[in-house]
């Protein structure tokens, strides 16, 4: 008789990632430390020089710090236990360790979804309404929507991840998955998670679907505002600060709803791993490119910083 029992009597899980493809283990190996130096460098150095230049510190730079910080922590929460795993032979985790990273990851995950309604708010203020956009946009409501947005996060997973983490595992060990995940936890049960299952869809919908729908309000607000523009200039000053916000929104919401919005099948399954790892891994390490390389205002600090403008 098979005995049942939580994770909380279970020792180590086994991260079975990509061993399915070990031709490419050491491929995946360098393109995730490349993308994760570059999420390291490129965010740490969005986060710098929002703080340095008293010309960022505005309202969408202080949410693109945050963001910042937000993706940096997200990648870090699994990245180094991924390499480990590709590295060498050794796939496993402690019990504590994987509840550890259930936990980061739900947390960081859902407080992005947060922030970026937060984000795509004020780009609507900043359009729809300029005039008012400093008394709407006080620091003072820019901090508490920060807040609101982390605080959302962390209290959703620490309800959600110990609701995974109370299900009967009877011996199951192996997650097929490269770190530990909602689904991938599920699917090791040997009782009726539909409990479970039904949660996370609630929980999808709710930090998902509904902050889709909202940034999507808001960037159709902004269409209609633009379309009834005189200035050719102003519309370009919209499209730009507009478009990084909606290609970080696209990069990052389209690959969860593949995810979590599908039925699951096994062929599903393997391309949710690479899926996941793009939204996980290479995203992050997109801010400096869309938010810093297009952007007149941060290419400006950057040449003032360096002298460059002086030698101008």
């Amino acid at each position: 008789m098979v005995e049942n029992f939580n994770t909380s009597s279970v020792e180590y899980f086994i991260l079975l990632g990509f061993s399915k493809w070990p031709n490419v283990k050491i491929v995946l190996f360098m393109v995730i430390l490349i993308f994760y130096l570059i999420t390291l460098i490129g965010n740490l150095f969005i986060i710098i020089l929002s703080h340095l230049d008293s010309n960022l510190h505005t309202p969408i730079y202080f949410f693109l710090s945050n963001l910042s910080a937000l993706d940096l922590c997200y990648t870090t929460s699994f990245v180094f236990q991924l390499l480990f795993n590709l590295w060498g032979p050794q796939k496993t985790i402690p019990c504590a360790g994987c509840m550890l990273q259930l936990y980061l990851v739900l947390a960081f995950g859902t407080t992005e979804c947060v922030l970026l309604v937060v984000m795509s708010y004020d780009r609507y203020v900043a359009v729809c309404k300029p005039l008012h956009y400093s008394v709407l946009m006080n620091p003072r409501f820019c901090h508490l929507m920060a807040a609101a947005s982390w605080v959302s996060g962390f209290t959703t997973s620490a309800l959600h991840s110990s609701f995974t983490f109370w299900v009967p595992l009877c011996g199951h060990r192996q997650v097929d998955d490269f770190f530990c995940e909602v689904l991938a936890l599920l699917r090791l049960s040997c009782v009726d998670t539909r409990a479970n299952e039904l949660t996370l869809m609630v929980m999808s919908a709710v930090f998902v679907v509904i902050p889709l729908i909202l940034i999507l309000s808001s960037y159709g607000a902004i269409a209609w505002t633009v379309l009834r523009m005189q200035s050719y200039a102003r519309v370009q000053k919209v499209v730009g600060t507009c478009g990084s916000h909606h290609t970080v929104v696209s990069f990052f919401f389209i690959p969860i709803m593949f995810i979590y919005l599908q039925p699951t099948t096994k062929k599903s399954q393997d391309q949710a791993k690479f899926i996941a790892l793009f939204y996980t891994v290479v995203t992050p390490s997109l801010n400096l490119l869309i938010y810093t390389l297009r952007n007149k205002d941060v290419r400006g600090v950057v040449r003032k910083l360096t002298g460059y403008e002086r030698e101008m």
